[in-house]
């Protein structure tokens, strides 16, 4: 064993004997072959890093890890995100999903990284601070067009009088429940339109297909467990589920809320009461 691997072996705690894994019996050996393979990728990170200081001169990387993904090697760059193969010859810029547990990984990574940047002021589920409100929207303002949504796939709660709007949402957003109680506070009517940004397809799911949506809706911000009947869960159709995500993703709402006026105009993040309030009444004319 070189010094480098006793090096890395002493700061990982891991101690390499074959009568001592022999000893510990097979799961013991499975933790240690997997504290070993990460001791691996730990070295392998060095070199990738060398590699794109020189492949990328102009580019100022922070961090490399290539002990996640199996094959790939995750790069942070400031704010930035993206991937490269072991051999730091290959370059990937995109998005990757679990598919097992249906997660953006690279948004739940971004919203480390930066989450204001990522939610436009949004935060994460366990954030313990009050939101801090900001400022108005600029007068030149992005539009959308919500005419390929269908009917489904949306909870809709508030009086039928109020200002309508269309919000995107994540159900383990702690900034969405903040949002929802100055909805309710202003009285809008609100389409709301779950996504899965915090890997909270399950509990869309839950919310979407319960008996009373939108009781069930206004529990998950509560924290309250989903009341669902098994059966009628099993015959819901979340296809509209699906539509909003690739809606989202198509407009590049990595993050959540997302608030959609009636003439299309769009806000990212958490405001307040009288932010929205003046922001309703500005497109009431449109």
């Amino acid at each position: 064993m070189s010094f480098e691997q006793k090096r890395l072996v002493r700061q990982t705690g891991v101690i390499v004997s074959v009568a001592v894994a022999a000893a510990l019996g097979t799961a013991a050996a499975m933790t240690l072959a997997g504290n070993r393979a990460a001791a691996h990728a730990l070295p392998q990170a060095e070199a990738v890093k060398a590699a794109l200081v020189t492949r990328l001169p102009k580019t100022r990387v922070s961090s490399v890890d290539c002990a996640k993904l199996g094959g790939l090697c995750e790069v942070a760059a400031g704010t930035t995100l993206f991937y490269t193969d072991a051999s730091a010859r290959y370059l990937i810029i995109g998005r990757v999903y679990d598919m097992q547990t249906r997660t953006d990984l690279t948004a739940a990574r971004l919203l480390e990284l930066n989450p204001d940047l990522l939610v436009g002021g949004a935060a994460h589920a366990d954030q313990a601070r009050e939101p801090q409100d900001r400022q108005a929207p600029a007068a030149a303002q992005r539009k959308i067009d919500l005419s390929s949504l269908p009917a489904s796939g949306a909870i809709r709660w508030g009086p039928e009088n109020g200002p309508r709007l269309v919000v995107f949402s994540d159900f383990r957003c702690s900034y969405c429940a903040h949002l929802s109680a100055v909805l309710r506070e202003i009285g809008a009517r609100v389409e709301e339109r779950p996504i899965s940004t915090l890997g909270s397809r399950a509990l869309s799911e839950a919310v979407y297909c319960a008996a009373d949506p939108v009781a069930a809706l206004h529990a998950a911000y509560d924290g309250a467990p989903t009341k669902n009947g098994s059966k009628a869960h099993r015959s819901c159709d979340t296809s509209g589920l699906d539509a909003n995500e690739t809606f989202a993703r198509a407009h590049g709402f990595n993050g959540t809320p997302v608030i959609v006026r009636a003439d299309g105009a769009v806000i990212e993040g958490f405001r307040s009461a009288p932010v929205l309030a003046a922001w309703l009444k500005s497109g009431a004319g449109a």
